[in-house]
Formats: structure tokens, C-alpha cells, sequence
């Protein structure tokens, strides 16, 4: 289980392909809202589960799913 107090804002947030996926906005419930001006998630929130991430290093959340496949199920807001 992944400590969330670990993830802060700004933060990256990478693919298991080390691809970069988006950069975190802020923790909502058990889902992570990715900023909207980040233009690798197309300039929109997008809120992924925690259930996702399979580590934090440093300042960097690493996902269990490449950066394809979490761009293909992420759930978009606004």
C-alpha cells in the first residue's frame, strides 16, 4: 500500500514505460487530479486511482500501467 501523504503537488508522474503521463494537481479521495495545463494530459484534469501507483521516488509517482494504457482509462473532469 502506498503511503498517499507521499504525493504532493507538482510532483511527475510516469508510466511504467518511464514515460511521462502528467504532473499531480492534488489528491481528491483516493484519486489523483492531474493538472490541466500540462500538455501531455492534453490540457484537461484527469483524475486516476491510487490504486495505480506502484511507487514514489523522489519527486515522482511511478504508475503499475504504461502511459497508453492509463491515458486510455483515465477519467477525464474538466
Amino acid at each position: 500500500m502506498i503511503d498517499t501523504g507521499q504525493i504532493r503537488e507538482h510532483m511527475d508522474v510516469e508510466g511504467s514505460d518511464g514515460k511521462h503521463v502528467g504532473r499531480v494537481d492534488k489528491l481528491i479521495g483516493d484519486d489523483i487530479e492531474l493538472t490541466k495545463f500540462d500538455t501531455a494530459a492534453g490540457l484537461r484534469h484527469h483524475l486516476i486511482p491510487m490504486s495505480w501507483v506502484e511507487m514514489v521516488d523522489g519527486d515522482t509517482v511511478h504508475l503499475n500501467l504504461s502511459k497508453d494504457a492509463a491515458k486510455a482509462a483515465w477519467r477525464t473532469t474538466h
